[in-house]
């Protein structure tokens, strides 16, 4: 090299010279370790130093680890302190590396799971690396202290101690030191990619098996691996039923149906009664018009009570078939809860009809009945136009409502006119109240 090149070379390596700055993060290598601290080259002039109380704020573990010669990363906390010492550090450069790891996790939106290392009334804390992140009980999943004391608020969040979390950053503020994270949000973004794999894989009408999760009083969730379908309280059995708690318990291990996939909005329906004998589909070869049963009362209405029978179907006595002079509220003649000795008025198996009287079973008949060992009451084949046979005891029934009982021919003739076709399941529109009104109309029909 030249005398000239040199000269330049000298005059030029000052201003080449970057001096420390403040909050400057460098990158290094341990020269040697001292009790006091540790000296470091950062490529600078002068070597940086790291006091000893910022090494044993790594931690135990990670101060066990450090040896001459490590590359290492250090933050400049002065460029030049009285004695003319460039002061490093090993933790807080740790911080700024959790710091933009928090920040890379808020933009991407990952879950990660972390242990619960302490609580306080507000939430539980988490370590992120070398950050303490806070989870607020309003974003815990299992946790609903909105109705809990002081005391019992503190034992629920002081049980999250050393559990594992999945969690999802909501928020990083360095200048605040605020690292905010959520536990509902993470299960949530969880159990939709588990959905989305679910919906994939299920197809409609196979069977799976799953564990029943909550109940709603609309109907049961079912966990099938990580994401919940519903059981409609429609789909949980034939009859009906008041609150799903009647039919499954939370825990129950059970094999379901799959109804109904909706991958737009990611729901599953699904089935416990299409896995059960349909009732209805038994119940033309099990009962005939006029024969006697027996039914338990499962709700009371203002235009009549359901009875639930044997079979598994359920029946309407219809408010006028209660009582003569039919009550004015049928709460005055039955309760829920009560067995009753039904006449069957009309079975309607195709659109789960069936018309049930409690007023045509007279005194006599409803002893007969409970004392019979056999119950299969058929009503006597050799009686005038098949009517059904009554006791002197017995009410009078209207004239339209014998020849609803009655097969007769003219009655045959109607149902099987176009104007009488039942409409498919999926078409049916009439309440039970409408549905008898509909019956009572036909009669005046026929009997005109």
């Amino acid at each position: 090299m030249s005398a000239e090149h040199s000269v330049v070379g000298w005059l030029t390596e000052p201003y080449d010279y970057q001096r420390p700055r403040r909050g400057q993060i460098r990158k290094g290598v341990i020269l040697r370790l001292e009790e006091r601290g540790a000296i470091i080259d950062v490529g600078l002039k002068r070597d940086g130093f790291v006091p000893q109380r910022d090494i044993e704020r790594l931690g135990e573990e990670a101060t066990s680890q450090l040896e001459p010669g490590q590359e290492v990363v250090a933050r400049i906390v002065r460029p030049r302190d009285r004695d003319g010492d460039l002061i490093l550090s090993l933790y807080q450069a740790r911080l700024e590396k959790d710091w933009v790891r928090a920040q890379e996790l808020l933009e991407s939106g990952q879950v990660w799971q972390d242990k619960v290392t302490g609580y306080n009334r507000g939430g539980v804390m988490v370590k992120f690396g070398h950050i303490r992140g806070f989870v607020p009980a309003s974003q815990l999943w299992a946790l609903d202290s909105r109705h809990l004391s002081a005391d019992q608020r503190r034992a629920k969040l002081g049980a999250y101690v050393g559990q594992e979390l999945p969690l999802k950053v909501i928020e990083v503020d360095r200048d605040r030191r605020r690292l905010i994270l959520s536990e509902r949000l993470a299960r949530r973004q969880l159990r939709g990619q588990k959905m989305k794999r679910l919906l994939d894989e299920l197809l409609k009408g196979q069977v799976v098996q799953g564990t029943v999760s909550h109940l709603v009083d609309f109907g049961a969730f079912v966990d099938l691996g990580g994401a919940d379908g519903l059981i409609h309280i429609s789909e949980l059995a034939w009859q009906r039923v008041r609150h799903p708690r009647e039919v499954v318990q939370v825990g129950d291990e059970i094999d379901v149906y799959v109804l109904q996939l909706d991958r737009q909005r990611q729901r599953i329906g699904l089935s416990l009664k299409r896995l059960q004998p349909n009732p209805w589909d038994l119940i033309d070869e099990t009962y005939v018009e006029g024969q006697l049963v027996s039914g338990v009362v499962t709700n009371v209405v203002k235009f009549g009570a359901f009875v639930f029978l044997d079979i598994g179907a359920e029946g309407l006595v219809h408010v006028s078939e209660l009582a003569d002079p039919p009550p004015s509220d049928p709460r005055e003649v039955v309760q829920r809860g009560d067995e009753l000795v039904l006449r069957i008025l009309r079975i309607d198996s195709f659109r789960h009809r069936l018309s049930l009287s409690l007023k045509r079973v007279s005194p006599q008949e409803r002893g007969e009945w409970l004392v019979q060992p056999e119950r299969d009451q058929v009503p006597e084949t050799d009686k005038a136009d098949g009517a059904l046979s009554e006791s002197q005891d017995a009410p009078p029934a209207p004239a339209h409502a014998m020849e609803e009982a009655t097969p007769a021919a003219p009655e045959r003739v109607v149902e099987e006119s176009p104007r009488q076709v039942s409409p498919p399941v999926s078409a049916r529109v009439l309440d039970d109240e409408g549905f008898w009104n509909s019956l009572l109309r036909e009669e005046k029909v026929v009997t005109a």
